[in-house]
């Protein structure tokens, strides 16, 4: 099946480069230069975006919310001047597979496409999760350390497991509170850090795994 990517910068000269590059590599390639006309042009036969961070109008972080927003989960390399952990954060947080940093090597772009697209033809939901001694089966709602099992409540686990499937990437807190809550419970942004706080306390030695970035969120630290 042919392999389609969207090219998304507001560089005509890198847009160019990148299509010439991955056409060669046997890709078709659709170009767009503003994440407006990207988000017009997108359709279901995309398998990945190629995705510049600072443009004019919507940003690359801002469309790549705006996709996740509305479920769309397609593979996004961010490709960006930006190079410090607040940026990648933002950039995990916001939805992102990769990144890659201007100036870029060609080669290395080529080499995290075909790795993002591997990935994302095998990837499965995780059952089974293991650190050191700590080790979660999402299958059957249990986890245990040094294979003793842990007593946690339902809304404990699956905070847990939300955060395990959806790493590298960070969740808010609103994120935590849309997958875990019903509609029709009245709950607080508060309540998910009290339920983090007491998840990390049974987790004793493991308890700093669930790492929080003030304006990104919660992400699995280890």
């Amino acid at each position: 099946m042919e392999q389609r990517i969207l090219v998304v910068d507001d560089e005509k000269d890198i847009c160019d480069i990148l299509q010439f590059n991955l056409e060669n590599e046997g890709y078709t390639v659709d170009v767009a230069h503003s994440g407006e006309d990207a988000l017009a042009i997108l359709t279901d036969e995309h398998q990945l975006i190629v995705l510049d961070v600072m443009m004019g109008g919507i940003s690359g972080f801002k469309m790549a919310e705006q996709l996740r927003e509305t479920e769309n989960y397609i593979p996004i390399l961010f490709l960006t001047a930006k190079n410090t952990e607040n940026d990648k954060l933002t950039g995990f947080s916001s939805g992102g597979d990769d990144y890659v940093a201007k100036p870029f090597s060609v080669k290395e772009v080529l080499a995290r496409v075909k790795a993002i697209l591997k990935r994302a033809q095998t990837k499965t939901p995780i059952k089974k999760w293991s650190y050191k001694t700590l080790s979660i089966d999402i299958v059957n709602n249990n986890v245990t350390i040094n294979d003793k099992e842990i007593q946690l409540t339902k809304k404990e686990f699956d905070i847990l497991s939300l955060i395990v499937q959806t790493s590298p990437n960070a969740l808010t807190r609103n994120d935590i509170l849309d997958k875990v809550w019903n509609d029709n419970e009245f709950v607080l942004d508060r309540t998910v850090d009290v339920h983090i706080a007491r998840l990390r306390k049974k987790l004793v030695e493991y308890g700093n795994i669930i790492a929080n970035r003030t304006g990104f969120g919660y992400y699995l630290n280890c």
